[in-house]
């Protein structure tokens, strides 16, 4: 007898079967031994019969022993034929039993009729073979299928066994964690820098160091009765950078509505208390008075014209797409930054979908920075400041590159968010407007160091091909 481990049962414990071999034993012989063995008694009566009649009828003694001989072979003769008729369909039976064990679909047994013991049994074997071909056919067409849905999704999908090991990722996966299914496979979540994405509770957020912001979905589920954990990501960037954009656009129609009621009389005041002292001829003793109405009036315009620009950028219009060049779009920015020598790279031109008018800014606003980076004065760069603007085609995007040889990027975490600047008359709307247009054309600006052995930023312009 042979002894079997199945998986855990639910208390945790193993579980030992003991299975009874197919194989011959030792101790007992085989069916057709056996079978034989029952046919051969039951034709002894017979034989002895035979013997008795032959006795009674006083036949020779030679006759005898040929006749018994004879009456023996007949019956050896009897007994192997229905031996056969009995075995070989069992051996069938056993060889279609043994090729669906083996997922082999094609045998069936012959002989199948109802009405008909062997018939019967050769019967519902053929139907369980039929039953097992579909659902392998079945079973093969549904995992075509996962494995089609699972290469044409857009969230990644990744699973680990209990040891932390990679064990499933799709192309989407693949994508946006720069892993290859061939060579991460099977090794573990440290490897891949993933421990983070394993630690993350269901519904969780994270960015593991990639562009854009996942959701995180976890399930559980059993191979081979080994219990797996399958993560489902979503990427949550767009929803969240909507969120964000109505959480600035509210508060700034607040901040505008509350400001413009202060701004408006404060400005009208100012205007009106320095005519009245011009026209009274009032006294003011080195023009202390007047210069400190100025400074009220103009910085009231300051402050409407501030508040002015971010209502323009909440209320930024959908893009007009048409095909430009890239090459002329970037020459006439190139052209109208004047404080810096732009240097255009000269590679070959692309015509992309674009609201010229929006794009143009964008890139504007690029350059801009760009260039006030270079002329920096905390960045030493030999008093040479430089500006280039490349583009060139990758993955399936155009990619527009503003470099400058400034100081770089000390803070990126609030590149983007309103209101925030570190230059004394930045207003911080740039790189948010020139965000917000990317998105519009469905693509994005990202900015990093420059990593080609060169002091600066790298301002990137993604849009699609």
């Amino acid at each position: 007898m042979v002894s079997d481990e199945l998986p855990e049962s639910g208390n945790g414990s193993v579980q030992r079967v003991r299975r009874v071999p197919l194989s011959r034993s030792g101790r007992r012989l085989s069916f057709e031994r056996r079978l034989r063995l029952w046919l051969y008694l039951l034709g002894l009566p017979a034989l002895a019969a035979c013997w008795v009649l032959l006795w009674q009828h006083a036949v020779d003694a030679s006759m005898q022993a040929i006749a018994l001989l004879v009456f023996a072979a007949v019956w050896a003769f009897a007994v192997s034929m229905l031996t056969e008729e009995i075995v070989r369909p069992l051996q069938t039976l056993a060889n279609v039993v043994a090729a669906l064990r083996e997922d082999d679909f094609s045998f069936r047994a012959r002989g199948a009729r109802r009405n008909d013991a062997m018939g019967d049994l050769a019967l519902e074997v053929n139907a369980l073979a039929a039953m097992l071909q579909g659902q392998r056919a079945g079973a093969l067409e549904a995992m075509a299928l996962v494995e089609r849905v699972m290469s044409s999704m857009q969230s990644p999908v990744l699973a680990f066994d209990p040891e932390g090991r990679l064990k499933l990722l799709n192309a989407a996966g693949e994508r946006a964690f720069g892993l290859r299914g061939q060579t991460a496979l099977g090794r573990s979540a440290a490897d891949l820098r993933l421990e983070a994405l394993l630690e993350m509770g269901d519904d969780g957020v994270v960015s593991l160091g990639q562009p854009g912001r996942w959701m995180v979905k976890r399930t559980s589920f059993r191979l081979r009765g080994v219990p797996h954990r399958l993560l489902v990501l979503s990427d949550v960037s767009a929803a969240l950078r909507e969120e964000e954009r109505q959480a600035w656009e509210r508060l700034i129609r607040v901040l505008g509505h509350e400001i413009n009621n202060s701004l408006t009389p404060i400005k009208s005041i100012a205007g009106s208390l320095r005519g009245r002292l011009a026209a009274l001829n009032v006294r003011d003793e080195g023009g202390d008075f007047e210069l400190g109405l100025e400074v009220i009036e103009s910085r009231a315009e300051s402050l409407n014209r501030f508040l002015q620009a971010y209502r323009q950028l909440m209320g930024l219009p959908a893009p007009k797409l048409k095909a430009e060049s890239l090459a002329a779009l970037v020459e006439r920015v190139a052209r109208l930054e004047t404080r810096v020598r732009v240097r255009v790279a000269q590679v070959a031109d692309v015509t992309v979908q674009v609201d010229a008018d929006q794009m143009q800014q964008a890139l504007i606003n690029l350059v801009r920075n760009a260039a006030e980076a270079a002329l920096s004065p905390d960045v030493a760069n030999d008093g040479s400041p430089r500006v280039e603007i490349e583009w060139g085609r990758a993955a399936g995007e155009v990619v527009i590159a503003v470099l400058d040889n400034g100081p770089g990027l000390t803070n990126k975490g609030n590149l983007f968010v309103p209101f925030y600047t570190t230059k004394p008359s930045g207003t911080g709307i740039g790189l948010v407007l020139a965000q917000q247009i990317a998105q519009a054309h469905r693509g994005a600006v990202e900015l990093a160091n420059r990593t080609d052995g060169q002091c600066g930023c790298r301002a990137e312009l993604r849009l699609p091909a």
